[in-house]
């Protein structure tokens, strides 16, 4: 039966009011809708617009403090600015393109520029209230799904500014909760960004005198080398330092919205600290030799902030660039030459990176050749048919299992997919590369052959595999293998494990069976589940290693219904820390933090 024949008529065409095109196509005023667990998930978005007025409220001058509250995913915040004018509360909570951040007179450096924020709040809760107090007076409304449903004025004697509540529409935002972790992190860098500005949240107080500066001294615990250099003004602050990790980190800002994209700002952030030090110096080293274990972050106010997105992640104004290059440059001179023992802390690391990075492409070089000399292929690797980034297309499905042994590497060679799926096998407990430099993935032949078979010595870009799969015995061995690869991954290859890429892989630890059914399960729970489930004359197998479970059973643990658990940062300033501590070199601290949380079960006596 032929399909039938859809009509292209004028009936099909749909205008649709500004509240039903957010609520439609919520993605495009708020991003992600998620469910509360990541960082820029909507519900944070939604929090976010509605900060964002009372911080511009601060910004201008008026009003030192914001009261927020976050009860039954009821969210309130009060400021103490000059409110909103009383004859247009309710056009600026539901009209588009109504608002006063078109006036330069009013809010010369906001965030909030296209007059969308806090109407798409309102149209993406399921209950919404507005208040207004100035000079006495105030002026409220209520909405439901961005629907005005009851409006009131009159007399009050509350002390000027705007309150705003709202519940995020469950049936938009389906199951969500907001993170602790996240609100703290949002609301530090408000503080951070707005020096004098006191937030209070559900008893919690964030408040910074020290700006972008407290930001760098607090988020993270690598080592710093110096004490963070810090220059502000009215339009452009930055601070900055370097660290004992490899990589560089940035935290960047327009108007007090974090960029975590970054975009014009932060490119000439990064351009003018090399030329402001290679100034200072005299000398010509090389971005990399600067860049590397720098800490920076910048914050700069501006009238006409083009951002690639309503989330405002990235920033857009390329006009900018020149002018700020050079103002960062000449700011970061003058640092260095008001701080001497800064200054020279500084170019010592540089002249250290420098003859370092000489040597480690001599070490890059011997490793190479002997690579080749070896073989031309990575005698570990059991490489699969497509890979992640070599085709027109990303292959998605394309993994690496890094396994223990011949023994688990054998079950995997015989059921694995060839055509997705590579193996890549250890020969024993890897290096434990937690205090070592970058040296080590050249000197150590295993991590060397692991790091070319993913193709991740240039660039995480070059990744050859979607899903690097740790795949090890559940045993102490082999847990103590898993937290040796992660350290690995983390130290030299941290962004990796940012964008989601390492995974665990989860098998069976008991199987439960009788002469009709075969049960796996994954933990102690599911098998007495499993137990009880087949009753009498079950026999129960607990896998030790991978090795033990034969091809056939394999194959089923490692196709449609593969149990991977992804390797996840929670707080990210505090990796180096997390691996000093479980896996560098503070022996007797460790030794006495298990004895003292040693839990011992005694043996019960018949």
């Amino acid at each position: 039966m032929a399909a039938k024949k859809q009509e292209y008529t004028d009936d099909k065409i749909k205008t649709l009011s500004s509240l039903e095109h957010i609520r439609l196509r919520t993605g495009m005023y708020i991003g992600r809708v998620g469910s509360g667990a990541h960082y820029d998930d909507g519900v944070y978005i939604l929090l976010k617009e509605v900060i964002d007025n009372s911080v511009d409220e601060f910004i201008m001058g008026h009003g030192k403090k914001i009261d927020i509250a976050i009860k039954n995913n009821e969210v309130a915040v009060r400021d103490y600015g000059r409110g909103i004018p009383l004859g247009k509360v309710i056009d600026c909570v539901s009209k588009i393109n109504t608002g006063a951040k078109y006036n330069d007179d009013v809010f010369q450096f906001s965030v909030g520029l296209n007059g969308v924020g806090t109407k798409a709040v309102n149209a993406l809760s399921s209950r919404f209230r507005v208040s207004s107090k100035r000079e006495g007076k105030f002026s409220q409304a209520e909405f439901k799904q961005g629907k005005l449903v009851k409006k009131s004025k009159g007399k009050t004697d509350e002390a000027d500014g705007t309150f705003i509540s709202f519940v995020p529409d469950p049936s938009i935002f389906k199951k969500y909760s907001f993170n602790e972790e996240h609100l703290d992190r949002r609301l530090r860098f408000y503080a951070y960004l707005n020096a004098g500005l006191r937030i209070n949240y559900n008893g919690k107080r964030f408040h910074s005198d020290g700006g972008i500066l407290d930001l760098i001294e607090d988020e993270t615990s690598f080592e710093k080398l110096y004490e963070p250099l810090h220059f502000r003004d009215k339009t452009l602050e930055i601070a900055f330092t370097h660290t004992n990790r490899f990589s560089e980190e940035y935290y960047s800002f327009v108007n007090g919205q974090y960029t975590n994209n970054g975009g014009t700002h932060l490119s000439a952030f990064r351009e003018g600290i090399l030329r402001g030090v290679n100034d200072f110096a005299k000398k010509k080293f090389s971005g990399d030799d600067v860049r590397e274990g720098l800490l920076g972050a910048i914050s700069i106010r501006l009238k006409d902030p083009v951002f690639e997105s309503q989330t405002k992640n990235k920033l857009g104004n390329t006009d900018i660039r020149s002018d700020l290059v050079a103002r960062v440059q000449e700011a970061v001179n003058k640092l260095l030459h008001s701080n001497k023992s800064q200054a020279d802390k500084l170019v010592n690391k540089i002249l250290e990176t420098q003859k370092f990075r000489k040597e480690l492409n001599a070490v890059k070089k011997l490793a190479r050749e002997r690579s080749k000399a070896i073989s031309i292929r990575v005698p570990q690797l059991r490489d699969c048919k497509k890979h992640y980034l070599r085709a027109k297309k990303k292959n998605e499905n394309s993994m690496i299992f890094i396994t223990e042994g011949q023994s688990a590497a054998g079950s995997l060679v015989s059921c694995r997919d060839v055509n997705t799926q590579a193996i890549y096998t250890l020969k024993g407990k890897p290096l434990n590369v937690c205090d070592l430099k970058k040296d080590a993935l050249y000197k150590n032949e295993e991590i060397f052959n692991l790091m070319k078979s993913l193709d991740v010595e240039e660039s995480i870009d070059n990744l050859r595999y979607n899903h690097v799969v740790l795949a090890t015995d559940a045993d102490v061995d082999g847990l103590h293998i898993r937290n040796l690869m992660i350290t690995f991954f983390l130290r030299f290859f941290q962004e990796l494990v940012e964008r989601g890429h390492l995974k665990i892989l989860e098998t069976p630890l008991f199987r439960v069976r009788n002469k009709k059914e075969t049960l796996y399960c994954y933990s102690a729970q599911e098998r007495d589940i499993a137990v009880k489930k087949l009753g009498r004359g079950h026999e129960i197998t607990r896998f030790k290693g991978l090795g033990e479970i034969s091809p056939s059973e394999f194959k089923a643990f490692i196709g449609q219904s593969m149990r991977l658990t992804p390797v996840t940062i929670a707080g990210e300033h505090s990796i180096g820390e997390v691996l000093g501590f479980y896996m560098g070199k503070n022996t007797q601290q460790r030794r006495n933090y298990i004895m003292d949380n040693l839990v011992i079960e005694e043996e019960v006596m018949a």
